[in-house]
């Protein structure tokens, strides 16, 4: 059973920064996208970055890049998202995702991953 479980949230004031991480367990997908996803109350559910297997191609949102890094550790089964310079418009629950093929299949769009962890809320203030 595959199962995908973030941390790393919380509450953090403007210009503040926050690690989430995302450990991915019980898939065997051996080229994989892994992703990270965040829904505001009230919006659609929207991506945030996106990593391919190896770590080597890495997509991000317009709204993030420059402020966001995404980054994995396969032998931890863990994804990382690196948040700088958070704005209080970051405020949403955060999710972790995996699709088993490549992430320009998938990628932005949300429908392709088939696993989905419990999400993590962040939320910044002004």
């Amino acid at each position: 059973q595959v199962q995908l479980v973030e941390s790393g949230g919380g509450s953090v004031q403007a210009g503040g920064s926050l690690r989430l991480s995302c450990v991915g367990l019980g898939y065997t997908y051996i080229t994989n996208c892994m992703a990270w996803f965040r829904q505001a109350p009230g919006k659609e559910r929207e991506g945030v970055a996106a990593i391919s297997t190896g770590g080597g191609l890495t997509y991000y949102a317009d709204s993030v890049k420059g402020r966001f890094t995404i980054s994995r550790d396969n032998a931890k089964n863990t994804v990382y998202l690196q948040m700088n310079s958070l704005k209080p418009e970051d405020t949403a629950v955060y999710y972790c995702a995996v699709y088993g093929g490549y992430c320009s299949s998938a990628w932005p769009g949300r429908t392709k991953f088939g696993y989905w962890g419990q999400g993590t809320q962040v939320t910044v203030s002004s």
